[in-house]
């Protein structure tokens, strides 16, 4: 307080101005507009109030990897859309283990966290636990439709994956996406393909025109990294198969001074937003964001960079 007194009021002025952040594009801004981010029972424990970090309305994925209760899933899926939030529990194929788990995990959903929206996946495991190996299977059970689920995503992997096609190609992979749009055009849910995430924008915008070349116009929301460590964002990209991409990461691990330093998503969404912008037919309609350094860096750098866009719900006094 004493301080305070000996402070001109020109310089107090200047420190109570909030920092300034630079202006974001206009491309970039509408591009992440309507955004959506992953969060996992345990990083979200982390998060007191996602109103104070996530814009109203974003949608939340929550991942369930093999060894989560499903009562701590839907005690996150609760929590998260009792702050207001649309909610997008994964439903891996692989760990359920069959037709009765699937129905009592869409009817716990529903009747303690009021969620009507889910991803269908396969999940990590090399093989399944039970009766599901995929998520058309989980699809052709009818049990979405009929819980009255009004959005069912499903994954894509812009940079091949070998755990659905070993030699590499994509005729398995763009089999499947047929077969999911098929779904799509008889279910009354909407759906979108929802990808792994990736370092590099042209490798995601070729693989948007070869499915649109092949009639596939499942909307895309291109999974994308927030800021992290680079040792941390290798890890992840190694472990989950991400492709050439990852060649963005590995040039810049060359530099060592780059090591510690954060890696952003600045220049990839900047040339997603560009390449949207420029053609707005694209199949690439929304980013969903992939918080591998954390929750609250990913919300920091949204709220710097997205303008609108990245404004949380409550604002932080």
């Amino acid at each position: 307080m004493a301080l305070l007194n000996f402070t001109t009021s020109r310089a107090l002025s200047r420190m109570r101005m909030p920092a300034q952040t630079p202006r974001p594009d206009a491309a970039l801004e509408a591009f992440l507009t309507g955004y959506s981010i992953e969060v996992m029972p345990r990083t979200a424990n982390k998060i007191d109030d996602f109103r104070a970090l996530l814009p109203a309305g974003t949608r939340v994925y929550i991942a369930h990897i093999d060894g989560t209760p499903i009562d701590d899933m839907v005690a996150t899926a609760r929590r998260i859309a009792g702050q207001g939030f649309p909610v997008m529990p994964h439903f891996p194929a692989r760990l359920i283990a069959d037709r009765a788990m699937l129905a009592d995990w869409i009817a716990r959903y529903q009747g303690e966290a009021g969620v009507t929206q889910a991803l269908l996946l396969a999940g990590g495991l090399a093989a399944p636990k039970g009766a599901f190996e995929n998520s058309m299977q989980l699809l052709d059970t009818g049990l979405f439709d009929r819980a009255g689920f009004t959005r069912l995503h499903v994954a894509g992997h812009p940079e091949g994956n070998r755990d659905i096609a070993p030699d590499g190609g994509d005729a398995a992979l763009l089999d499947a996406l047929r077969w999911k749009q098929a779904f799509r055009d008889r279910s009354d849910a909407a759906m979108a393909i929802v990808t792994q995430f990736c370092f590099e924008a042209a490798p995601a915008i070729a693989w948007a025109e070869r499915l649109a070349a092949e009639g596939i116009d499942l909307p895309i929301h291109l999974g994308v990294a927030g800021p992290a460590k680079l040792q941390t964002l290798i890890k992840f990209a190694v472990a989950c198969g991400v492709g050439p991409s990852l060649r963005v990461l590995q040039r810049r691990a060359r530099d060592v001074t780059k090591l510690v330093q954060p890696h952003e998503p600045t220049a990839l969404l900047a040339d997603l937003a560009a390449h949207k912008a420029a053609h707005p037919q694209s199949g690439i309609t929304a980013a969903h964001l992939f918080p591998l350094g954390g929750i609250q860096a990913t919300a920091d750098w949204m709220h710097n960079h997205a303008g609108a866009a990245g404004r949380p719900a409550v604002a932080v006094s």
